[in-house]
């Protein structure tokens, strides 16, 4: 879903024709976080070692892990929720901020969607129940790609593929080395219950937050089989690091459109069929994406074993994407930073 984030103007901007599902788009440039390539190389050593730290000293860092995961599923949820509160709010509210001392100066949005994830988040915690762990995982990932940012083609095919090999090494050959099924076994280990935690430290009676269940963290989707007897379980990785790609492409469309719309020039090379130039690579890489996640369901089912996602997702959509960007022409130009070469003071749909 494409978000338009420009929370500096919104007070002041008036615009009928805006989506609820939209923000205003230029104060956060500064909290977006773009990828370079020493971080795109990096980031699947750091993932290693953060899941080596949870698999041998789960029980030393449990609750702390679950607190921090609760804390920042609270604030990725309310920010889901936020263009649902702003809507409601709207014809009853002003958007004058109120102030909170120290805290800072909010919106009656802001307010109302604060507190909408934080009783989610407690009602999660009291039961455990998976559609709401589902709920705050969907947060993550909305946040993640609103704020994470892919610069160039470049850039993306080291992450991925960084990424691929250390999905593949996690999930087919860690047990090989350590015993174990590394990624599975972090995945799918419960972690207790703050509550619990807690009463037993305060020594608050047998009967005191004994009763709350473990809770699965929410860093995947499960979907319940159809008799109920298991969950399968697709990590937020697996959403997050493609969903960057498929708004890095996006973004390259829209740039692609208007510069084309600038300089009245006729589409592409004269050996690419019209048709072919009407495909975005949006949808290219979308369809991509489909077809690489009912393959790794597919492979799932037929070997009964857990599968790494990436290994399906990665070739299915960059394979596609490379190869039409080659045929367009764009390759060269969606290798390196084409966003960085024009400027313009147009406002621009931020992805």
């Amino acid at each position: 879903r494409s978000l338009n984030m420009d929370f500096e103007n919104q007070d002041k901007e008036k615009d009928n024709s805006s989506t609820a599902g939209s923000f205003n788009g230029n104060s956060t440039n500064n909290s977006i976080q773009t990828i370079d390539s020493t971080q795109a190389l990096f980031l699947p050593i750091g993932a290693s070692v953060s899941l080596l730290v949870m698999f041998f000293f789960f029980d030393s860092v449990q609750v702390v892990f679950t607190i921090c995961t609760a804390v920042l599923a609270t604030i990725a949820f309310a920010f889901l929720l936020l263009p649902m509160c702003q809507y409601l709010t709207r014809p009853c509210s002003p958007q004058n901020k109120i102030s909170f001392g120290c805290c800072g100066r909010f919106t009656a949005a802001e307010l109302l969607s604060f507190s909408l994830s934080v009783m989610l988040v407690l009602i999660w915690v009291l039961t455990g129940h998976w559609l709401l762990m589902d709920a705050l995982a969907m947060g993550l990932c909305v946040a993640m790609i609103a704020f994470v940012r892919l610069p160039s083609l470049k850039v993306s095919c080291l992450l991925l593929s960084g990424l691929l090999i250390y999905d593949v090494f996690w999930v087919f050959f860690s047990a090989y080395i350590f015993n174990s099924n590394v990624m599975v076994k972090v995945a799918t280990q419960p972690a207790d219950n703050p509550l619990d935690v807690l009463s037993r430290k305060l020594h608050l009676g047998p009967n005191v937050g004994r009763d709350v269940p473990r809770l699965s963290l929410p860093g995947k989707l499960v979907f319940p089989s159809s008799t109920g007897s298991h969950f399968s379980m697709l990590g937020i990785g697996d959403i997050v690091m493609p969903g960057l790609l498929l708004c890095f492409v996006l973004r390259y469309d829209n740039y692609k459109k208007q510069a084309n719309s600038d300089s009245c020039s006729a589409p592409g090379p004269g050996n690419i069929s019209g048709r072919m130039q009407k495909v975005s690579y949006f949808h290219c890489t979308l369809i991509g994406y489909f077809v690489g996640l009912l393959t790794a369901t597919v492979a799932s089912r037929i070997h009964r074993a857990a599968q790494p996602a990436l290994l399906y997702l990665v070739p299915f959509t960059l394979l596609p994407l490379l190869t039409m960007a080659y045929l367009k022409g764009d390759l060269r130009r969606m290798w390196s930073e084409p966003f960085h070469s024009k400027s313009s003071s147009s406002r621009f749909l931020e992805v």
